[in-house]
């Protein structure tokens, strides 16, 4: 069984962002705010588990560190995004309930980090001119593996790299579908969907998910026979930041081989490319499920055919590794680090492939690319698994009759205004070159490839309009409208909330 084959290509350009927001409170009125908040909470919190020592303010001199760390986009880095008034930093349930009612209490925006991936860096910052505060969840890391029961319990904060070695550490033939990035954390990958290079052969993390625990608006703890099915289904793909704090899920482990074969093969437009990347589009989604052939277009300059010796048969985990792009023979261990390899600033957005692009569409769209620098366009392969399920199963709509699903993303080093506009509009342009190609009537896109391009909801009077805008793309109409009468049972104040998240109406 070859799980995971990849075939990557060729071309050339260039890319960049901005975020200025400008605090409408006082320094005074900011610090009140943030005094009645914390005592609020070292009221509220179990004491025999004290939060005082888990309180980070700005002016704390570990506040910037505390911040940075789980800081994934550098273009939410800069002096000028926006800060929160205080990070809590949570060990136990109870700072989390806390958390809940006193941030309810005060009226403040509150942002829950997992891992700190959230491409549009949502759980970390804001758009708006709130006070807000952050509740980081790093430190709930639990991975209960049961080998016997082929499950899983895992923490929110895990990363998916910890998953993966705790899994290994016990079997060599057991697995779980989920991202390739290993510094990812669970929280926010598996609520919005989760997907990776096993995806068509068992689906999508939220899939193979069997339980969950989540902290209501109410500050309860919750399990799947506690919550329902309704809000169990709206936080399996329909992102769990709308509804709730997701503490941990229970996964379904699938069965891998113990050895699996793994290559990747370069190819320029001078040796066929567009007719290869042709034909990519007409089989990779009827290919047998036990094969996953990714293509990724890039502006390179390296190339080379696939030879024998590019076939490489390795165990499931070491070719976790491998797909990270790090050198065989790289120690597993590795896959513990919930640091990234290189941090940069970055724009990504999503789309869906259901027809065949021709020989003429990508030779245009080989054109386009050379117009930019560091620009990559994946195509992942559907069908398999991906085809059986039902739209209706999960928020998570994007199903059958799609050929893949596609992510653009541009990387820059450039910490400047004009550098960051300049690779923004580069990713709208390409985004909008690629129009005649892609889905249509919503132009679909995927929750964990996050984009406020696609609209923004300011949570007024006009949020029930602003949320379908996005929410459309998402979900699709059907499940949008189930997940906002999930919204409005669970949490009809809209305490959770954030540009993206689902309202009440």
């Amino acid at each position: 069984m070859a799980i995971i084959s990849s075939f990557t290509s060729q071309i050339s350009g260039l890319i960049l962002l901005l975020l200025a927001f400008l605090p409408i409170q006082s320094s005074a009125t900011s610090s009140s705010i943030t005094d009645s908040l914390i005592q609020c909470l070292n009221n509220r919190s179990d004491s025999s588990f004290p939060i005082t020592g888990l309180l980070y303010t700005p002016g704390n001199s570990s506040f910037p560190s505390v911040l940075q760390t789980y800081i994934r986009n550098l273009r939410f880095n800069e002096t000028t995004t926006p800060k929160p008034i205080l990070i809590i930093t949570a060990k136990h349930v109870s700072h989390i309930q806390a958390a809940i009612v006193c941030g309810k209490e005060s009226r403040l925006l509150m942002k829950t980090r997992s891992g700190g991936h959230d491409l549009e860096g949502l759980s970390y910052v804001t758009n708006t001119n709130q006070p807000f505060f952050i509740v980081d969840m790093f430190s709930f890391k639990l991975i209960d593996v049961d080998i016997e029961e082929e499950t899983a319990w895992v923490q929110a904060g895990a990363t998916l790299g910890e998953v993966y070695y705790r899994i290994a550490e016990k079997s060599s033939t057991h697995g779980y579908p989920a991202g390739i990035c290993p510094s990812v954390g669970v929280g926010g990958h598996i609520s919005g969907g989760g997907y990776g290079n096993m995806m068509r052969k068992f689906g999508l993390s939220i899939d193979n998910v069997v339980d969950a625990q989540i902290i209501d608006s109410s500050g309860e703890l919750l399990n799947r026979k506690s919550m329902g099915e309704d809000l169990f289904w709206a936080i399996s793909g329909g992102g769990g930041v709308s509804f709730g704090v997701v503490l941990a899920y229970k996964f379904k482990l699938v069965r891998v081989p113990e050895v699996v074969t793994v290559f990747k093969i370069e190819r320029t437009p001078e040796q066929n490319l567009a007719t290869i990347a042709q034909r990519w589009t007409q089989v990779a989604d009827k290919l047998d499920d036990n094969i996953f052939l990714r293509m990724t277009l890039e502006v390179i300059n390296d190339t080379n055919g696939l030879q024998t010796s590019d076939c490489i048969e390795m165990s499931w985990i070491e070719s976790v590794v491998y797909y990270y792009d790090l050198p065989i023979g790289t120690p597993t261990t590795m896959l513990l680090s919930p640091t990234p390899q290189t941090l940069v600033l970055f724009k990504s957005k999503s789309d869906y492939l259901k027809n065949p692009i021709s020989k003429q569409g990508f030779e245009f769209i080989f054109e386009r690319m050379k117009e930019f620098e560091n620009m990559l366009v994946d195509f992942n392969p559907y069908g398999g698994r991906m085809s059986e399920i039902s739209e209706f199963a999960k928020p998570f709509p994007h199903r059958s009759g799609n050929i893949a699903m596609m992510q653009y993303q541009v990387v820059w080093n450039e910490h400047d205004i004009d550098a960051t506009n300049r690779h923004m509009k580069y990713a709208r342009m390409m985004y909008d070159y690629m129009t005649p190609f892609v889905s249509k009537n919503p132009r679909e896109a995927f929750l964990n490839y996050r984009d406020l391009d696609i609209g923004v909801n300011n949570h007024g009077k006009n949020a029930s309009i602003e949320g379908t805008v996005y929410g459309y793309k998402y979900f699709k109409e059907t499940n949008y409208k189930r997940l906002t009468r999930v919204k409005a049972r669970v949490d009809p104040d809209n305490f959770f909330r954030n540009e993206q998240s689902i309202p009440t109406s």
